[in-house]
């Protein structure tokens, strides 16, 4: 294959390579690899930063994600696209944002085919695909006329016997790696997808105590009530957190083993934040805010630590960019690789520095007419700006059960005793005004809203018109008046009739589609 080849993959999007050692050097890189390099990517399901004993949580132990942060890069401001699984997990895959996806913008939808997928780039040129775990979802890729999950090929053959807790799932991530190795040809590079279950809840409670874990090590973050029912259900969270790291660390060991660790690019990270009241679906950094760390000594150096602002849009560039692909702007990619730090930044602000675009539409059927919560922001290495799309709407759901919150013994302490912690309640359920405007160096956990404030009249001035304009740019729905076809969505999930309007599962709502009805689609 020749190196200044312009290739075309199977999904028509077209793309080159990158060119001599000369050229990668001049990019920043500190080696060139004799041949592609594997990439692991490991994406746990609701991990929170900073829950990593590298960040100094005295009660959680993460040596596997410590040993490739130690190793490589640790990535101190790293942030999602949407605080959702699906939604981000279809960001990352395309490199575009959200509201550039159509139905893969909102959670448990469909993801349609036409949008190009970062395995299937890397598939096209010879490499070896596949994931075990939870790969794009939840939603239906097959209703999008797909003929897989956008992921690759599924490994999830293997199973534990047993496992150290109820809610921690049976598949045995580190063997279904083992079956995936196995079937590569001799001298493929592969990509692999390890997409963890865990910490996504259900969890049995008591089972972080039993493992030995200690209640007074927890400090909970400031929005949620300081009890013993919040500080255990942290500890619960903490052990299905450092059984993703233990997966983590057995697929290292082999890598290591097979002499190509070093020839690998490991990519550890998580899909959105946890899942606690004003957390996760929410745009505050505890819903959006994750750990990542990179591995690969072509292009880190050991101990290298970014603290600019990093999106998940950059990771299907960043792939790509591993692997030689220089993607065009055929692939629709808004995202920049992360491997060259002297890159000049595509999303800069001027005294403020580098920052990342986010925003949430739907997340569970949680309102009258399975009506989502729209919102937008924008985070610099300083600030967070959100604007509330629909601030009349409740923003954890309608109070029939605040269904955007999932249900822990956190969630039911907090509702059930609303009146005793009317504040923090306020925080989670409450409604929100259009704009947000948080200082994260004095309220690093979002808690005093700034926006009104004379003082930060220029600033919020400055991130709401570079966050609209950045949204026009990219064709956002919601800049143009067709906002309401969010809405129009389906829900391949679960429903709640009982919430009232619209909940016909797996169809377009009529009444927020754009055009007449003999135009809405039929799945």
């Amino acid at each position: 294959m020749q190196r200044r080849q312009l290739l075309k993959g199977a999904t028509g999007c077209a793309f080159g390579m990158l060119g001599t050692s000369g050229e990668l050097h001049a990019r920043g890189w500190s080696a060139t690899p004799s041949r592609s390099p594997n990439i692991l990517f490991a994406i746990a399901d609701d991990w929170s930063w900073p829950y990593a004993s590298i960040a100094g949580q005295k009660a959680i132990q993460t040596p596997a994600f410590d040993r490739v942060a130690r190793e490589g890069c640790l990535f101190t401001n790293a942030f999602v696209s949407a605080p959702q699984c699906s939604p981000n997990r279809a960001s990352l895959l395309t490199g575009r944002y959200i509201w550039q996806l159509e139905e893969a913008g909102t959670h448990g939808s469909i993801f349609p085919a036409k949008f190009t997928v970062f395995p299937d780039l890397l598939e096209s040129t010879g490499y070896h695909v596949g994931y075990t775990g939870k790969a794009w979802g939840p939603g239906d890729w097959k209703a999008a006329g797909r003929k897989r999950n956008p992921v690759g090929p599924e490994f999830n053959q293997a199973k534990f016997e047993s496992v150290p807790a109820d809610g921690i799932g049976r598949i045995d991530y580190a063997a279904n790696f083992e079956n995936f190795l196995g079937e590569r040809e001799k001298g493929v590079p592969f990509s692999f997808w390890f997409g963890c279950q865990e910490p996504h809840r259900k969890y049995e409670e008591g089972s972080g105590a039993r493992a030995g874990k200690r209640i007074e090590d927890v400090v909970p973050p400031a929005f949620l009530p300081d009890d013993p029912i919040v500080r255990n259900d942290l500890l619960d969270y903490f052990i299905e957190i450092e059984w993703f790291d233990s997966q983590l660390g057995k697929m290292l060991k082999r890598l290591e083993a097979m002499g190509e660790l070093d020839n690998t690019l490991v990519v550890v990270t998580s899909d959105n934040g946890m899942p606690f009241p004003r957390a996760k679906a929410n745009l505050y950094d505890a819903g959006t805010h994750v750990p990542l760390a990179m591995r690969w000594p072509a292009a880190f150096k050991p101990g290298e630590k970014r603290d600019s602002p990093g999106s998940f849009v950059d990771l299907a560039p960043t792939f790509l960019a591993a692997a030689g692909l220089d993607p065009s702007n055929d692939c629709g990619m808004e995202g920049r690789s992360l491997l060259d730090s002297q890159t000049p930044p595509k999303r800069h602000l001027e005294g403020l520095g580098e920052y990342v675009l986010m925003g949430r539409e739907r997340h569970s059927h949680a309102r009258f007419d399975n009506l989502g919560y729209p919102a937008r922001a924008i985070r610099t290495a300083s600030h967070l700006f959100i604007s509330n799309l629909k601030e009349d709407r409740w923003p954890a759901g309608d109070p029939e059960g605040y269904h955007d919150i999932d249900d822990s013994p956190t969630k039911r302490l907090l509702v059930g005793n609303k009146d005793k912690q009317a504040t923090l309640f306020e925080l989670a359920c409450g409604k929100r005004p259009r704009a947000e405007l948080y200082d994260l160096a004095s309220d690093p956990e979002c808690l005093k809203n700034l926006a009104e404030d004379p003082k930060h009249a220029d600033l919020r001035h400055t991130l709401s018109m570079t966050l609209n304009n950045a949204l026009e740019l990219q064709g956002d729905p919601r800049t143009s008046g067709r906002g309401e076809i969010f809405d129009s969505y389906p829900r391949m999930g679960v429903t709640r009739p009982e919430l009232g309007g619209f909940s016909e599962q797996g169809a377009y709502n009529p009444k927020y589609w754009p055009g007449d009805a003999s135009t809405v689609p039929r799945l």
